[in-house]
């Protein structure tokens, strides 16, 4: 591996690649693989459901990948096509190119991707980092997307960095430092509603062997909000502690003038739970325009 790979080495990246493919193969659906060559690097997108079906493209949160999104929504293809992304600079199979979180480049590198997918009139559906992505997209040209759904989406508000430190960043850190796992256990007990086996063995190993991002995540200005004109529907936990669902409401609505519709999960961390995401899935599919 060169030095500039995010992968600490080959055999950590074969190894998180392999959690990757298990957990494709447990979705047990119908796909196909479309490599797609930007500027930024190329880029991995897993394709499901009907092409002659409106396309949806499913963004995933920070250090996840495109098997993780398909699992989070598994009966959106009955309605749509569904287009997965890879996002760049993560553990998964697309370049390993770090983009600039404050500029156009997220925008630039999505409206590329759809142009080479050559579809329009598209659903965007993104979690956690994958909002962050959704709405630079949105910022960058909104022409061909018809609608966006957002889940605990970043780039609208931050938490408290001091308990952000301490719940979250000293765990992963010792966890770095003693391997034990029961620090992973405790990050993501702040984080995700409900435990998730996979999540463990997945990010145990992502700690580890893959060097992560922890750069401060951006907020959107009011003008740039403001130049958006694709319905915005965001979907804010109660109990998030990257970013905290009444805040981010709050601020959503004065300064997104398509935010069309929004939803409180109560009681919910930042990850929502299964059943929290199929009734997120279910409103998807109810509200989406045809």
């Amino acid at each position: 591996m060169s030095k500039q790979s995010l992968f600490k080495t080959e055999t950590a990246k074969v190894e998180i690649l392999n959690l990757y493919d298990q957990k494709l193969k447990e979705l047990a659906i119908k796909f196909q693989y479309i490599e797609v060559n930007t500027r930024f690097g190329q880029t991995t997108v897993i394709r499901t459901g009907d092409k002659q079906k409106p396309p949806i493209i499913l963004v995933h949160g920070s250090n996840g990948c495109a098997p993780i999104a398909l699992e989070t929504y598994p009966n959106l293809s009955a309605l749509f096509c569904v287009y997965a992304i890879d996002v760049l600079a993560q553990p998964n199979k697309s370049a390993e190119t770090r983009l600039d979180m404050k500029d156009d480049s997220y925008g630039e590198w999505m409206d590329e991707i759809i142009g080479q997918l050559k579809i329009e009139k598209v659903t965007m559906a993104g979690f956690s980092f994958g909002g962050l992505v959704i709405l630079k997209t949105l910022e960058y040209n909104d022409s061909k997307i018809k609608e966006v759904f957002l889940t605990s989406p970043a780039y609208i508000v931050n938490g408290n960095p001091i308990m952000a430190l301490f719940k979250v960043f000293i765990p992963i850190k010792r966890y770095m430092a003693t391997k034990k796992l029961k620090y992973v256990e405790k990050f993501l007990s702040e984080l995700f509603s409900e435990r998730d086996e996979f999540a463990i063995k997945y990010l145990s190993k992502v700690f580890l062997e893959f060097r992560m991002d922890f750069r401060p995540v951006p907020v959107i200005t009011r003008n740039k909000a403001k130049t958006i004109n694709t319905p915005i529907t965001i979907f804010a936990s109660q109990n998030d502690l990257m970013f905290p669902g009444k805040k981010l409401l709050n601020r959503a609505s004065k300064i997104f003038p398509t935010l069309l519709n929004s939803k409180l999960l109560k009681n919910t961390k930042h990850v929502p739970s299964k059943e929290q995401n199929k009734l997120i899935e279910n409103w998807i599919m109810d509200w989406a325009e045809f």
